[in-house]
């Protein structure tokens, strides 16, 4: 297994809003997934020779990500910050979709819920695709990866 890879992530409390049941379970099936299976390799960590496992955590201050990356024995590596204004629109059509997806999941109608999951995987895609050119040259990830990490951010920026 490769050693550029996550292995404990910490969303920050403060950061957390919690809406509902459905957003936790995203949260909760996002943050299960990424740790079973990622690609996370910090640039500048890895050009001066730490070459993991990390730990990675998230917190969202004003408009900013942090996402400060440290070693297994939680020693301090470095921090990437992203602002974050970009994804505004993306994350909220991303929780108004799932919020789609749960009510046609809750009214059974197949079509519909087959419909509107195809156009949650699109949105997701899409931001997956935009974090990984924004984290470029800064983490290189893949975009599982990217898929998973877009959630936990969506879920601390949902306010």
């Amino acid at each position: 297994m490769s050693q550029h890879r996550l292995i404990a992530i910490d969303l920050d409390d403060a950061s957390i809003l919690r809406r509902n049941a459905d957003i936790e379970r995203e949260r909760s099936v996002a943050m299960f997934d990424l740790l079973e299976n990622n690609s996370f390799a910090p640039c500048r960590s890895v050009a001066q020779g730490h070459d993991g496992p990390y730990r990675l955590q998230l917190s969202v201050r004003e408009g900013r990500l942090t996402m400060a990356i440290s070693r297994e024995d939680e020693t301090p590596l470095e921090t990437v910050i992203l602002a974050l204004g970009g994804f505004q629109r993306t994350i909220r059509d991303y929780f108004a979709i799932c919020e789609s997806y749960y009510q046609a999941i809750a009214q059974g109608g197949a079509a519909r819920v087959e419909t509107v999951d195809m156009a949650r995987r699109g949105i997701h895609d899409s931001a997956a695709e935009k974090l990984r050119e924004r984290l470029d040259g800064k983490i290189a990830i893949d975009h599982a990866t990217a898929r998973r990490l877009f959630t936990l951010i969506s879920v601390l920026h949902i306010r």
